[in-house]
């Protein structure tokens, strides 16, 4: 038969499909089978499902001798017409065809699981063959071969083939430098893709293995002789565990599918399966690991949900499926209604998995509050692994999912040292309370012993202890929490005294005016120095002014590469019902140099208490020495 062009403007479109349209050339496989899948589909539709189901199959043989490989299925099949169309015509799709035909007769579109759509998958085969020859046959139609070498077009001739199907003979191009088409003739190769791929499309796909046995008859069972033979073997496990009923899945079962999927060697800390009906629908596999991922807080760590479209692979590492701070969350989605693009390998529309993002957001979020108000100890288990990642996601973003997360969010609270919620401390605060009260450093322990924490205890007032770098900025992009402000308890005036209080502290300010000026005077580090009610038994302590705190100028100054280092305004506070202070007093009217020297014991002493390092050890060492003496 005489050789007929493609019915494309040119044959350079056909080069670009070739070698542009996919990423990855083991792609090729995929496409193949999911072109066989449904061809079987459009049989079983054909015949009203009145088939055999033991003869629907599809089968790949290798001939690496002669660099040969081939897949066939006991599809519908093709005539002469059907090729010339189907394969002659680049972006031709019978899938798409035939899917519009039975739309007319009222069939459900979910009951037509058609995977291909687009007609270019076929030709992925070219990026790894120097020739391809299709053999297919319809019922009661001879059979027809159609044969190119995706150059210089194709020929369709009278071939041979005893039932309906479709043969797709692939001889694969020479190894080159860049290109290794050898390893797609291996069957170790070949059972990885399948798995890789196409594990779950719904027919069998076989395949001749060679194996070793023990010889049959072998007499001596310590040392038996084997036999090398040659088997059938299916290389899919054509149902998906999440397409299973969950009443029919052991939690044994959910485990090690999470280990052998998703590399770790730890059962998951939770399993949430699911499926999801109507505009777009879905079904949804996720796991919560127990441990944090290896590499987690690596730049380089891939999240996403692994991507299926009909059970075909489409993509391992989905981003757009998850928040960003609930990357620690594994699992897959499988959708039918999936709009892919041709390479079937990104969506064409992003609304379709903005859908779904928003479904598995909701749904991990609903599992975490259930988790948090029912048991309680396994959520802390949790969030000691994992809390991070929530405080990241309440002030990312300009604080956009902070509504969602604050109720999740725990933090160490001077109430009994325990992990509590933001609803927890609002349902005890002292009833004239207007502020939630938290302190930040690196330790609990550290924060408890803190000069304010002493005095808010005191006064019945709960405080939070925030240790993580990220606490502050959450706490400025919640701003507020069922009406209460947050007030971090070492920055500016807490305004917890009484009135008859603070007008006794007015007064000792004024009388003692021109000490606390020359004392600021005297330190140059500081921006006031003033009297405090905070202080209960300790002599000083320092304050942040208004602006940063103290805590956000530790998390600025270690980012790698500042070029600008930050500084908090600092207030020395000084407790007026100390005997230092009466000191001061005394020193102010004989001794002014020595009040100079004690300000400065006193300024080192608060950088001590809130962790700062002080400016000149040795001096400070050598003053305190000469106080001791004198």
């Amino acid at each position: 038969m005489a050789q007929k062009q493609f019915k494309t403007e040119s044959k350079r479109i056909l080069d670009l499909m070739i070698n542009s349209i996919y990423t990855h050339k083991e792609i090729f496989l995929r496409e193949l089978i999911s072109n066989a899948s449904d061809a079987i589909d459009k049989y079983y539709f054909t015949n009203q499902g009145h088939v055999n189901s033991d003869e629907l199959e599809i089968r790949i043989d290798l001939d690496e001798e002669n660099r040969k490989i081939t897949i066939s299925d006991t599809g519908i099949g093709m005539d002469e017409t059907d090729l010339d169309e189907n394969l002659g015509t680049i972006a031709q799709s019978g899938s798409l065809a035939f899917k519009e035909e039975m739309a007319k007769e009222d069939k459900k579109e979910e009951d037509i699981d058609i995977i291909g759509q687009f007609g270019v998958g076929f030709y992925s085969a070219f990026m790894v063959s120097k020739e391809i020859t299709v053999i297919s046959k319809k019922e009661g139609c001879p059979a027809y071969k159609w044969t190119s070498d995706g150059v210089s077009g194709y020929e369709i001739s009278e071939g041979e083939r005893e039932n309906h199907g479709t043969t797709i003979i692939l001889t694969l191009k020479e190894d080159s430098d860049e290109e290794d088409y050898s390893q797609y003739l291996k069957t170790y190769k070949i059972k990885d893709l399948v798995k890789k791929y196409s594990d779950y499309i719904r027919y069998p796909i076989h395949m001749n293995v060679e194996t070793t046995k023990v010889k049959e008859g072998s007499e001596d069972k310590d040392n038996p002789e084997y036999e090398t033979v040659i088997e059938e073997q299916t290389l899919n496990s054509m149902v998906p565990l999440w397409k299973r009923a969950k009443s029919q899945i052991t939690q044994e079962e959910y485990n090690q599918f999470y280990k052998d999927h998703f590399y770790d060697y730890s059962d998951p800390f939770r399993t949430i399966h699911f499926n999801v009906e109507g505009n777009v629908s879905f079904n949804a596999l996720l796991y919560i690991p127990s441990r944090v991922p290896q590499g987690f807080y690596n730049a380089d760590y891939k999240r996403g949900l692994q991507l299926y479209c009909r059970g075909v692979f489409i993509m391992d590492h989905a981003e757009d499926l998850l928040p960003d701070y609930l990357r620690f969350v594994k699992g897959l989605v499988d959708s039918q209604d999936l709009s892919l693009n041709i390479s079937r390998e990104l969506l064409q529309h992003d609304h379709q998995l903005k859908i779904i993002a928003s479904r598995i957001e909701k749904k991990v979020l609903s599992e975490l509050t259930n988790l948090l108000t029912k048991e309680r100890e396994e959520y802390e288990k949790f969030w000691n692994n994992f809390g991070i990642n929530l405080k990241f996601g309440c002030y990312n973003n300009y604080g956009r999912d902070k509504d969602k997360l604050q109720d999740l969010l725990l933090f160490n609270s001077s109430k009994e040292n325990k992990l509590v919620t933001l609803n927890e401390y609002v349902q005890r605060m002292k009833e004239d309370q207007k502020d939630i009260y938290y302190v930040s450093g690196s330790d609990v322990n550290l924060i408890d012993k803190l000069p304010v924490v002493q005095t808010l205890k005191s006064k019945g007032f709960e405080v939070l202890y925030l240790t993580d770098n990220v606490d502050e900025f959450v706490m400025q992009s919640l701003m507020t929490y069922r009406e209460k402000g947050f007030k971090n308890a070492a920055q500016g005036d807490l305004d917890i005294d009484s009135q008859e209080e603070k007008d006794e502290l007015n007064k000792t300010k004024e009388e003692n005016k021109e000490l606390l000026d020359f004392m600021k005077d005297s330190l140059e580090e500081v921006s006031e120095v003033r009297l405090s009610s905070k202080l209960i038994d300790d002599p000083v302590c320092l304050t942040a002014g208004e602006g940063i705190s103290f805590e956000m100028e530790r998390v600025f100054n270690n980012m790698p590469d500042n070029p600008m280092p930050m500084k908090a305004n600092r207030i020395l506070e000084i407790n007026p019902k100390h005997p230092i202070f009466e000191r001061l007093k005394d020193l102010y009217t004989d001794d002014k140099d020595k009040v100079k020297e004690v300000a400065e014991v006193l300024y080192d002493q608060a950088c001590l208490i809130e962790g700062f390092p002080i400016k000149d050890p040795i001096a400070y060492s050598r003053k305190i020495c000469e106080l001791l003496v004198k």
